[in-house]
């Protein structure tokens, strides 16, 4: 089988595939040459060591996310002087895995490694559904053509089908071989492969739901599809446009289109696209009203945003801002202490973290805070620098990112409540100490000989006191005073960092504009002996959360607590995958993944008597009945390599909420078939409080002995759930797609009678 794609005439490409010798750069020290090339097959890298003879390494053009030219790593930056930028790129791969550092030998191999590779990612991410699945299916060809005669005998094929993730009967397996095998020859190819695999997915549950709407079978008339969309997927009015939309977008059969109708491929096509999807594609741009104050809204954030590892050895870099962002997390963290050569410098202090220079993270946040979202971000500075290093933190802001960062009220005048994500796009704003209050800022004071004094609360301040219960100490902590330059300090306008006292104290004393930092287990303690408190205080200024000082492995605490409660600045540790992280991917999910997601109502208003732990008290109390069928699974990743292991999955639905609302329930496991599973089962739950609900769908190996294996997820808000037959395209630990395995579901949700 060829690629489908195969890129005819460039020279570029031609250029990879003849391959190149380029140095692989690890750090100033480890630089070794490789031998690179791309496969035939237009999808595939390949590299090897020019010593060691046999050995070698591949990767996937789809695990490319970009390309970067010239020095733009640290380590590129860190041997500048020995090699030009224009002989300089990075690979940067999805998910967590780390960057690719290359030199090419010359400036015209590495523009045609730069221009072939974003040419390849380019073509990737404009291919139809169909040209994916061919693809799939061709590399699944060439993994197993283990003799690489472009035919496979009946050997090749029960090994693909292993890898493939499917335990079959020997006996099926030869009579769809001998079925598919339609020159007789004892091999298939080219396009008998294609038909083997077409009858191997057969997708009988879904041919199922064809043949009830279809009068002959055959196709979906215009007619029969408006029905289908009306009685399944729950559209509104009978809509002949929509169908006709379908029928354009999906039917591959021209003939079916000139007569208005559907076939069974076009049918399947339209149920595994982005329509036919269970998250709605109505909340993939941003649809809602983003001019309430900042504090309506969640706001994506990120802790200690510099570590790409762990708290105590792991590696500083602005690579961990750039994934920050990338990800649309729209608060970042920056802890600054006194560098050498009147420096400051960013890391995890009092570690042995690695150090970066404060100047470099600004030079980063001024290229990619608004790549993915032009909504305000804010920088969560932790300050222990000297007063002469905080000048020269405040000319580096304000030369680096002139106009981006927000130095004064918006009109000038003192405002009574924060300004809006729609008022400030483009701008960043700094949160941290200040001197003085927002009024202050309203009279103009040039010079910065003058610098004053704040109460010395910090996150440090409050990790020891997590350590050490000791009143001396604690005492002690709270009465230093930390001296702070009046540049810095102006640099401050609506996030001014506070202590908290208590929540009387708060509404009595508190601006606007002040925000107050908790930690994991103080806001547990004042969700559990104050939760109505809390939520007001969060109806009138901003509140950060962030992790214990005792999670020195960056592991994360659970959002939805905090969420309960209206914080808004749930700040986590982006560099770790797991629950926690796909909860905020998922409630981030929407609302065009800009990083601000709008509280339900009871949360934004001054008379809010919201209790998560009693949500029935509420006025407008609704609660809802979600019932899942889980109909099956198609092509799940395998989860260990070992030979002939093949998954026996089982599926997991989740629901994330107020406490009432915490549930999971799980399907049975199928033995040994990740191809093609097939459960219908049906879970049940009662959601209390929607509004603020998410829904986990996992996938685990069982296993009987040990520890379930994990294969994929999907987490998305309850909101934005589309009801009716609908696929869920599952995503790897990372949150990154793992096309084309998916789980087939049917979606009703009703009224609590």
């Amino acid at each position: 089988i060829s690629s489908p794609r195969r890129i005819q005439g460039d020279e570029n490409l031609k250029t990879m595939m003849e391959g190149t010798v380029m140095r692989k750069v690890k750090s100033r020290t480890w630089k070794k040459q490789r031998h690179f090339k791309l496969q035939e097959d237009c999808m595939t890298i390949w590299y090897k060591s020019k010593k060691t003879g046999h050995s070698h390494s591949t990767f996937s053009v789809s695990d490319v996310e970009a390309v970067r030219e010239g020095h733009q790593s640290e380590v590129l930056q860190s041997i500048a002087n020995e090699f030009p930028p224009d002989r300089c790129f990075t690979f940067v791969f999805r998910g967590r895995r780390g960057n690719l550092d290359l030199i090419a030998e010359s400036p015209e191999e590495a523009q045609s490694w730069i221009q072939g590779m974003r040419k390849l990612i380019e073509n990737l991410e404009s291919m139809g559904q169909r040209e994916k699945l061919d693809q799939w299916i061709c590399d699944w060809f060439q993994k197993a053509d283990k003799n690489k005669d472009g035919r496979m005998n009946f050997k090749e094929v029960k090994d693909l089908l292993k890898m493939m993730n499917i335990d079959m009967n020997e006996h099926h397996a030869l009579r769809l071989f001998q079925m598919a095998d339609k020159s007789e020859s004892g091999t298939l190819e080219d396009d008998e492969f294609v038909l083997f695999y077409k009858m191997l997915t057969q997708r009988e549950d879904v041919l199922l739901i064809f043949q009830q709407y279809s009068e002959n079978g055959q196709k979906l008339s215009l007619m029969e599809i408006e029905d289908f969309l009306h009685e399944e997927q729950l559209e509104p009015e009978k809509s002949r446009q929509h169908a006709l939309k379908l029928i354009e977008c999906y039917e591959p059969s021209d003939t079916a289109k000139k007569l208005h109708a559907m076939t069974f491929d076009g049918f399947l096509m339209y149920l595994c696209s982005p329509e036919g999807s269970i998250f709605n594609p109505q909340h993939d741009v941003i649809y809602q009203d983003m001019t309430h104050p900042l504090n309506h809204y969640f706001i994506s954030s990120s802790h200690n945003t510099y570590l790409i590892e762990d708290q105590l050895r792991g590696h500083s870099s602005v690579e961990g801002y750039i994934r920050a962002l990338k990800r649309g997390c729209r608060c970042v963290e920056i802890d600054c202490w006194d560098g050498p050569n009147g420096e400051p410098i960013v890391y995890h202090g009092h570690t042995l973290t690695s150090k970066i220079f404060f100047r470099d993270v600004v030079h980063c946040l001024n290229n990619y805070a608004f790549r993915v979202s032009e909504y305000p971000v804010i920088l969560s500075i932790e300050n222990h620098c000297s007063v002469q290093q905080q000048r020269v933190m405040a000319q580096h802001l304000n030369s680096i990112l002139g106009d981006k960062l927000l130095k004064t009220t918006l009109d000038g005048k003192l405002p009574s409540q924060l300004p809006s994500p729609e008022e400030l796009k483009g701008k960043i704003l700094l949160k941290g100490k200040k001197i003085g209050g927002l009024e202050d800022c309203m009279q103009e004071h040039t010079d910065d000989t003058f610098s004053g004094e704040v109460s010395d609360e910090d996150e440090a301040a409050e990790m020891d006191e997590e350590h050490l219960r000791n009143d001396i100490l604690r005492k002690k902590g709270k009465k230093s005073k930390q001296s702070l330059s009046k540049a810095l300090s102006d640099c401050i306008v609506y996030c001014k960092s506070v202590p908290f006292t208590s929540f009387s104290d708060a509404l009595q004393h508190s601006k606007f504009y002040e925000i107050s930092s908790f930690t994991e287990s103080k806001s547990r303690k004042h969700i559990k002996e104050a939760a109505v408190d809390f939520v007001l205080h969060n109806c009138r200024q901003l509140t950060r959360v962030y992790p214990s000082g005792l999670r020195t492995d960056s592991s994360n605490f659970n959002p939805q607590e905090m969420w309960n409660v209206g914080c808004q600045i749930v700040a986590l540790n982006f560099q770790t995958a797991g629950l926690e992280m796909d909860l905020n991917d998922g409630r981030f999910s929407q609302n065009g993944r800009c990083g601000y997601v709008l509280k339900p109502a009871f949360m934004r208003s001054m008379d809010s008597k919201f209790d998560p732990e009693n949500p029935a008290g509420r006025e407008d109390y609704r609660p809802l009945t979600l019932s899942v069928q889980v109909i099956s699974g198609q092509q799940l990743p395998k989860v260990n390599n070992k030979e002939g292991s093949i998954i026996d999955p089982l599926v997991r639905v989740e629901i994330h909420g107020v406490p009432m609302d915490q549930a999971r329930q799980e399907t049975k496991y199928i033995d040994n078939n990740g191809f093609n599973p097939s459960w219908n089962e049906t879970l049940q739950f009662t959601v209390h409080v929607p509004e603020l609900a998410l829904v986990r769908f996992v996938v685990e190996d069982y296993d009987k002995t040990s520890k379930n294996d994990f294969v994929g997820q999907y987490t998305l808000p309850f909101t934005s759930i589309q009801q009716g037959y609908r696929h869920i395209h599952l995503l790897s630990k990372d949150g990154t797609s793992i096309p084309p395995s998916s789980l087939f579901v049917h979606i009703r949700i009703s009224d609590l009678t």
